[in-house]
């Protein structure tokens, strides 16, 4: 398949360093909340959520904890969007990243009750999801390097997850993946001959 620009990633990367940029000045002048301001105005408060703010499902996966999360997320969204516009309909990236969010939320939500998470790792992964369910539904036309390596993208990012950062959220990664996965089980067709880029009238 043609190699393509991924625009939406850019257009999806461009708004995460934008609300980032807001976080900082924010933040910046935040001096009654240590600043972390932003993150209890927006970020997934799960006692807030479970109150009624369920927006906040939604906000919290553009806001991320420092330039060192930001810069690994948006890279991932670099890395996974690429080859997903190439080889699936555009307009579904951003469907598969906000569900992703917030069924990485849910998840969370149901086995860490407690706490507030910030970040578009569940987003991301979902794109991971959503991938690998696509490389192994239609294997006979990609090449098995490719599923090859969006497994060893899973076992780093469990690795890193279990064994070496603490502090993430397993479960909301695992909630993305899962929505990722699923949506690709229900959207991506077993044949070949059609072209998933195509949007059926």
């Amino acid at each position: 398949m043609t190699d393509v620009f991924p625009l939406y990633s850019a257009i999806l990367v461009a708004c995460l360093i934008i609300v980032s940029v807001v976080q900082l000045i924010v933040d910046s002048q935040d001096k009654e909340f240590g600043g972390h301001k932003s993150v209890l105005l927006a970020g997934f408060l799960k006692k807030a959520f479970v109150d009624g703010q369920y927006w906040r499902s939604l906000t919290s996966g553009v806001l991320h904890s420092g330039i060192a999360h930001l810069f690994f997320n948006s890279y991932a969204v670099y890395v996974f969007g690429k080859p997903f516009e190439t080889l699936s309909n555009r307009s579904h990236l951003i469907i598969v990243f906000l569900l992703a969010v917030v069924g990485g939320d849910i998840l969370s939500l149901i086995f860490l009750p407690e706490g507030v998470s910030v970040g578009a790792s569940g987003g991301v992964i979902g794109l991971l999801g959503y991938l690998t369910v696509y490389a192994i539904k239609r294997r006979q036309i990609l090449s098995s390097a490719f599923l090859k390596n969006l497994l060893i993208n899973i076992g780093l990012i469990a690795f890193f997850g279990l064994a070496v950062m603490q502090n993430i959220d397993n479960y909301a990664h695992l909630g993305g993946f899962l929505v990722g996965a699923i949506y690709a089980v229900f959207q991506v067709s077993s044949d070949v001959y059609q072209d998933p880029r195509i949007v059926s009238k």
